[in-house]
């Protein structure tokens, strides 16, 4: 027996360089926002050997919600370096060193981000995440979460995470220090060890591995199956068999997928000819069998619609599916929330009535609260004539319509008032109102026309140098197929339109699929290279229609949601 040196046991953890970073940015995307600060400590064996802190001028404004909650300004940064020179420094200071952060892949992906726009090579630092250490050697009893705040106070780190780079690298210092200190007592000493125990693999879940054989290497949906043949999961890939291996792997870091791979017993693959047909087949299969480890698209059937009623005097009503009535229909909504925002928007600028009774104008009765405060014509007192109420649903239906941008420009000027006046939270309530009224408008401009043409047909080059063709009829995949390089697509085609399925024609907008698939199908159309090969009617899309708006609102709402999920990771 050979006695094995230290060399052997690999890098003790007492002589790894760790330097501890964090950053503050613009926002929650790499690709989109900007560095503002970076703070780092470097520590060895236990003791801090250096720090490292900077401002960074990110070369465009800091948002006010991210100056609340960083305490970092547009002054501040004013006279700072910018990214360029920022780096550099950074990278020098940390150079040799494993690299550790509070839910890591936020961080590096900024620094990666950073590097690549200022043409910057990035080391290939060994990275140790201590949020998924955290979450291996903390239980939930010791703490409520694995925030860094939670885990600084676990660990009584004395100092206490503000949002500034510094103070956070400083804490998740002492974090750091208290997991080493638990994996310690399991048996990691070494570097290799510890970063091998991050991203450890049960041998159960290595054993669900031969589950991928005899898999395809094509493009496809799978479904993972318990041992009652009931769908757990439902999920796509251009390779069904490389994206199902890596469900045993280190790569899957979801614990609701560990947990779903431990109760799996069979894996079934669908082999698509396309992968715009894979993604379909995804969202049908979703919805069919809904699994309970998939969280989106599981109930298609929801959606709701805003509807204008054919009564003497109509009213705006949220309905869940479009009827032949002749009516006038947008939509349509995810949820009923958003359907309820998008009606008091119009509300908000239009006088219509907002009773559920069914009015005639040979009955009157007493004016309501809404009549008495000039929001309604109050056609129930006589008030209003059919004709005179006309006039309001004219004006309604081409708001919904999206032929007008007049309620819009109105909306707009709600939300200048209330912020005016200070009412921000006020101005929030019609600023999400006018964003779900828009969204609905643009869906039933968008899926309207598509619903109405018997069958469009369109193809795209494939990886392989042949075609990806598509049949769309109203609005669903009736099929799909490839043509291989070198051939004559057009034979492949017509045998493609002549086995597709037969669609019947819905009520428009709605169209013969579920709203998410239409929507997939119509992103594969706008998609650059995709060309029209045969229309059966007019695909059109109003040019000043709801769109343009929804364009304007859609960078102020998804930075919302950005900030929401920035904030929530410390």
């Amino acid at each position: 027996m050979v006695q094995g040196t230290f060399d052997d046991l690999g890098t003790p953890l007492s002589s790894v360089t760790f330097v501890v970073v964090d950053l503050e940015t613009t926002g929650g995307s790499p690709a989109e926002c900007a560095i503002t600060e970076i703070g780092a400590v470097k520590v060895r064996g236990g003791e801090v050997v250096g720090e490292f802190q900077t401002l960074v001028n990110p070369g465009e404004p800091i948002p006010a919600f991210i100056s609340v909650l960083t305490g970092i300004t547009d002054a501040m940064v004013a006279d700072s370096p910018r990214i360029e020179s920022a780096l550099p420094a950074f990278l020098e200071f940390a150079a040799g060193s494993v690299l550790v952060a509070h839910n890591a892949r936020f961080d590096v992906s900024f620094l990666k981000a950073a590097a690549a726009r200022t043409e910057q090579a990035w080391p290939g630092f060994p990275v140790l995440d201590t949020v998924h250490l955290a979450r291996q050697v903390v239980r939930r009893d010791e703490v409520p979460n694995h925030r860094l705040a939670s885990l600084a106070t676990l660990f009584r780190s004395p100092t206490t995470p503000d949002h500034r780079a510094l103070h956070d690298a400083r804490a998740t210092v002492d974090v750091l220090h208290g997991l080493i200190g638990r994996v310690g007592n399991l048996g990691v000493h070494s570097l290799e060890e510890l970063l091998d125990y991050t991203a450890k693999v049960s041998p159960a879940r290595r054993r669900k591995r031969h589950l991928a054989d005899g898999l395809p290497d094509a493009p496809g949906v799978y479904l993972f199956r318990d041992g009652q043949g009931r769908v757990l999961y439902v999920g796509t890939s251009v390779s069904i068999r490389t994206r199902v291996r890596s469900y045993f792997t280190a790569s899957e870091h979801r614990r609701r997928m560990g947990e779903m791979v431990r109760l799996a017993e069979s894996v079934s693959p669908v082999v698509c000819a396309t992968t715009i047909e894979a993604e379909v087949r995804e969202l049908r299969l979703i919805a069919e069998h809904k699994p309970r480890y998939n969280r989106r698209s599981r109930h298609p059937e929801k959606a709701l619609w805003v509807k204008l009623t054919v009564e003497p005097f109509p009213r705006l009503s949220v309905v869940r599916s479009v009827a032949d009535d002749g009516a006038r229909y947008v939509g349509p909504f995810g949820s009923r929330h958003a359907a309820e925002a998008a009606v008091a928007a119009v509300h908000e600028v239009l006088p219509l009535r907002q009773c559920v009774e069914r009015l005639s104008p040979k009955r009157t009765r007493a004016a309501c609260a809404l009549a008495e405060m000039g929001r309604c014509g109050a056609p129930c007192t006589g008030a209003q004539s059919v004709e005179q109420y006309a006039e309001v649903v004219e004006r309604a239906a081409r708001l919904l319509g999206g032929a007008t941008r007049d309620p819009f420009v109105a909306l707009q000027a709600r939300m200048g008032e209330l912020s005016g006046a200070e009412r921000f939270e006020d101005a929030q309530v019609v600023r999400d109102r006018l964003v779900a009224l828009v969204r609905g408008a643009t869906r039933s401009q968008r899926l309207g026309p598509l619903a109405l043409i018997p069958e469009l047909v369109a193809a795209r080059r494939s990886a392989t140098g042949g075609w990806e063709v598509v049949c769309v009829r109203h609005g669903r995949l009736a099929g799909s197929t490839t043509s291989p390089r070198g051939a004559d697509p057009m034979p492949y085609i017509g045998a493609l339109c002549a086995s597709a399925e037969v669609v019947a024609a819905p009520r428009a907008p709605a169209t013969a699929a579920t709203p998410e698939e239409s929507e997939k199908l119509l992103r594969w159309l706008e998609a650059p290279g995709v060309r029209i090969v045969d229309v059966d009617g007019a695909w059109t899309c109003p040019v000043a229609g709801a769109a343009a708006l929804r364009e304007q609102l859609e960078p102020l709402e998804s930075s919302r949601r950005r900030t929401a999920g920035f904030a929530g990771v410390r």
